[in-house]
């Protein structure tokens, strides 16, 4: 039997030098006498399992190259302990993944007004959204603008030290209304209000699509557009395929995955950029993203 590695968040170990279409790693499950089972690498195509990494991972492994529990226990306990030490970003763009159910994810995290205790109603002021491509895992577009608030237009001191959002920044930015009509207009013009393309929202919680949006839209009186109905929430995503929860949200997916913060907490675009990065590195784990959100 012939397992895919990436299929269970393991990462082929190819070599450096070897062309990312130039072959996949695979793995052949042998067992012993005993009945335990044991990864034994194949090559195939021109792809060469590099002996200094496979030493590598054999050190890092250790007893886990051996599981009587078979291929299942192996991966959940190999992907940790690879990750960890730096196996799954380092190997990422050689290995292939399978395909994603959408051709595109929109990365979106919005920064809210907010204060100690909190003010009601809280209003976006920023609105960041990625376009990630579903083969590559690429971003291929950006739309950010900040956004003017009506109710409470002053940002407190919490505010802006919690965002790094000052007041120069939304003052004279357009209305919330004014930007949900150029996000429209954004969608139109990547082409993803075709109906023969599937997209989905991707945000870090369920915060910002199942409360912030519908919330401010419906305190306005606004419509909310039917593809903000629908989305995949990240923290769900990650829990599926590393078996935790991350309570602190993104700092714990990055720590799980050996992935590098990037840019400042509680920035939009910068969580953004954080949430796209990890949701390449599960995919390249060989994770599929679904929806998460229940229907409206």
């Amino acid at each position: 039997m012939c397992i895919y590695p990436q299929h269970w968040g393991f990462p082929a170990l190819t070599e450096p030098s070897a062309s990312p279409a130039g072959g996949l790693g695979i793995f052949e499950v042998r067992r012993d006498a005993s009945g335990c089972s044991m990864l034994a690498p194949l090559q195939t195509g021109a792809a060469r399992f590099s002996s200094y990494l496979l030493s590598r991972a054999r050190k890092v492994l250790g007893s886990h190259l051996f599981s009587p529990c078979g291929v299942p226990e192996f991966c959940s306990i190999s992907t940790r302990k690879l990750a960890a030490h730096g196996f799954g970003a380092s190997m990422a763009a050689m290995v292939p993944f399978p395909p994603q159910r959408y051709h595109y994810f929109l990365v979106l995290d919005f920064e809210a007004t907010c204060d100690k205790p909190q003010i009601h109603p809280q209003e976006i002021i920023e609105f960041p959204i990625l376009k990630l491509n579903g083969r590559t895992m690429e971003i291929e577009s950006t739309f950010h603008m900040y956004v003017q608030p009506v109710v409470h237009p002053q940002l407190t001191p919490f505010c802006t030290e919690l965002t790094g959002i000052i007041q120069a920044m939304v003052d004279g930015q357009p209305s919330l209304q004014q930007v949900l009509e150029r996000v429209d207009e954004w969608m139109a013009k990547e082409g993803l209000l075709d109906p023969n393309v599937k997209s989905i929202f991707v945000t870090c919680g369920d915060w910002d699509l199942k409360v912030m949006l519908p919330g401010q839209c419906q305190y306005l009186g606004l419509p909310v557009a039917d593809y903000f109905k629908q989305w995949i929430n990240l923290k769900k995503a990650y829990s599926f395929a590393m078996g935790c929860w991350p309570k602190n949200g993104l700092l714990d997916m990055n720590k799980g995955l050996s992935l590098q913060h990037i840019g400042r907490p509680h920035s939009g675009i910068d969580d953004c950029k954080n949430i796209a990065n990890i949701m390449k590195t599960l995919a390249y784990q060989g994770f599929i993203f679904k929806q998460t959100s229940k229907p409206f």
